[in-house]
């Protein structure tokens, strides 16, 4: 064997390994704990009453309208990156709990086609929304942490306006 022979080969196991498919176990895992957040929130924006959308626990922080829309846009761009199809849905602006529930509902659908479109041939492609570089798997998985840590204060927000949180709701908590 040739040492050009030897690189050649030695570059093409690196190309492979720089391309290699995520499993569609993890795929499959990735779009399921998305999913459960994808209907907390939801659940979250459906619990809390119209006339508390306006609530902020102190003054510099964020209504619970103004969060939910936050989620909204979030989630919006940060799959819309994922996929490769952006498609604001301008929640920040709402603040109509209807409103605001449709937001989170047609963001959600937009994680939901990014993840039905991620296969292990395209889920290590490169993705990006904004300044942030991933891959199109690692924007989604991104997007579903962004959604955790957003949802737990949301549940703050609904304990502190006597409404239980859909984690908690059954659990006479």
């Amino acid at each position: 064997m040739t040492l050009r022979s030897v690189l050649l080969s030695a570059a093409a196991l690196g190309a492979s390994a720089l391309h290699a498919q995520i499993p569609a176990a993890h795929i499959a895992e990735a779009k399921q704990r998305f999913g459960t957040v994808r209907d907390n929130i939801v659940k979250a924006a459906e619990a809390m009453p119209e006339e508390s959308y306006s609530y902020k626990p102190t003054p510099d922080i964020r209504s619970f309208g103004a969060l939910m829309g936050h989620i909204a846009d979030a989630q919006a761009g940060i799959c819309g990156g994922a996929s490769g199809k952006p498609k604001p849905v301008g929640a920040s602006k709402m603040t109509a709990k209807a409103d605001l529930v449709a937001a989170l509902k047609e963001s959600a659908a937009a994680c939901d086609a990014a993840f039905e479109g991620t296969t292990e041939a395209n889920a290590a492609d490169p993705a990006s929304m904004g300044q942030m570089k991933s891959s199109r798997l690692g924007l989604l998985e991104y997007n579903t942490g962004h959604d955790l840590e957003e949802y737990g204060y949301a549940a703050v927000y609904l304990r502190m306006k006597s409404v239980v949180p859909p984690t908690s709701a059954g659990r006479g908590r």
